[in-house]
């Protein structure tokens, strides 16, 4: 007998009169507001502008959602295009199934276009928004618990997440919450690279490469708790495999770029410095020493005027 056990939603979508309001659909939005307003702060205490986070982030969004979903039907593709099923389904985004690899992947071709236009470089970009990106995953992975899928092997632990519904081949009982796992594994992962950026001062996107490799890292474990429908190689999940690749890749990335390019770049937004608004301290030391000039000017004046009456 379960004592305690994490209760699913017994729907994931309300009705305001005939507007459905769905509950993944939330997850994801309040994540990518998370990302760019912490990308925002990270970005201007780099030197860079206001607002340039959110200017590119409008190219690397959508990017992004489009490859998550790319990623999902090609490695789900028997879901929309095998017998009895309909391939309409591919663009019901909102029912759930986006990739992380395919949305980093062309989120970053998105982002790529948008630092191109601005003449931003990319590195720099990319660790601004590194740990706002771990925190938007956190947040997105709610919308799992939202649509009662992607959840791990039974257990009776008082943790455990009650499933309820019996849809597409869902069997009600508890399982391991592995939306809860990574949702915690990521904040976690967030926490790490603003630390470690503080601490070694990361750049030319060692930060990024930082996220992906601890990402990564847990991934790893969490998707072999999986239970649902996956392809398999050498009798192990697609996605363990994808993230062992990519934490190679991004492993290999931090060790290389250190030893080319150590350190962190001086100027991430070329002007921004030049049309930067002056802080309080600053104004008031110019102004200061414009005190301080004109009161100078008045007493070599007033010297002038005694010289000339003596």
């Amino acid at each position: 007998m379960e004592l305690a056990f994490i209760p699913s939603p017994s729907r994931g979508v309300l009705y305001l009169g005939p507007i459905p309001l769905r509950g993944y659909a939330f997850c994801i939005i309040i994540g990518v507001f998370v990302a760019v307003w912490l990308g925002n702060k990270r970005w201007i205490a780099r030197g860079g502008r206001a607002g340039t986070v959110a200017d590119i982030a409008v190219w690397a969004v959508p990017f992004g959602l489009v490859g998550g979903r790319l990623y999902h039907v090609i490695t789900d593709y028997e879901l929309y295009f095998s017998e009895g099923r309909d391939w309409v389904d591919a663009f019901k985004i909102w029912e759930g199934g986006l990739g992380i690899w395919g949305a980093i992947a062309l989120g970053a071709l998105g982002a790529w276009i948008g630092c191109r236009r601005r003449g931003i470089p990319m590195p720099a970009y990319a660790d601004a928004v590194a740990p706002g990106i771990a925190l938007a995953q956190a947040i997105g992975r709610w919308g799992n618990w939202f649509n009662q899928e992607l959840y791990g092997k039974p257990t009776d632990l008082p943790w455990a997440l009650e499933i309820t519904s019996s849809a597409d081949g869902r069997v009600p009982g508890t399982y391991h919450p592995t939306f809860l796992y990574e949702s915690l594994w990521c904040i976690g992962v967030a926490v790490l690279v603003i630390w470690a950026d503080r601490r070694f001062r990361l750049g030319h996107g060692r930060a990024f490469a930082l996220y992906v490799a601890a990402y990564c890292a847990g991934r790893g474990w969490i998707e072999y708790m999986r239970v649902d429908d996956a392809h398999h190689i050498l009798g192990v999940r697609l996605n363990v495999w994808t993230a062992i690749l990519v934490f190679l890749l991004a492993v290999t990335y931090l060790v290389v770029s250190s030893k080319k390019r150590p350190g962190r770049e001086e100027v991430v937004e070329p002007g921004a410095e030049a049309t930067g608004g002056e802080t309080g301290e600053d104004a008031a030391t110019e102004d200061e020493a414009e005190s301080g000039k004109d009161g100078a000017k008045s007493e070599v004046d007033d010297e002038a005027g005694s010289a000339k009456k003596i």
